[in-house]
């Protein structure tokens, strides 16, 4: 698997992850302030700022057997 793809699928989990924590909140505890389009938001800068740090440690991981 190349190197972009690999960082656009680990993007992708975080954004899903923020995601179902949100709703587990708001099932489990309630009401967590925050409207669908902000958590949406919110959800598509966690997956950017996942994919962005995965694609750029990837090579160093891998430089150093751990990958």
């Amino acid at each position: 698997m190349n190197r972009t793809r690999s960082a656009l699928l680990w993007g992708l989990i975080g954004a899903l992850t923020f995601l179902v924590l949100v709703q587990g909140y708001r099932l489990f505890v309630g009401s967590l302030g925050v409207t669908l389009p902000l958590g949406a938001g919110v959800a598509v800068a966690v997956g950017l700022v996942v994919g962005g740090v995965s694609y750029v440690a990837e090579p160093r991981l891998g430089a150093k057997g751990r990958t």
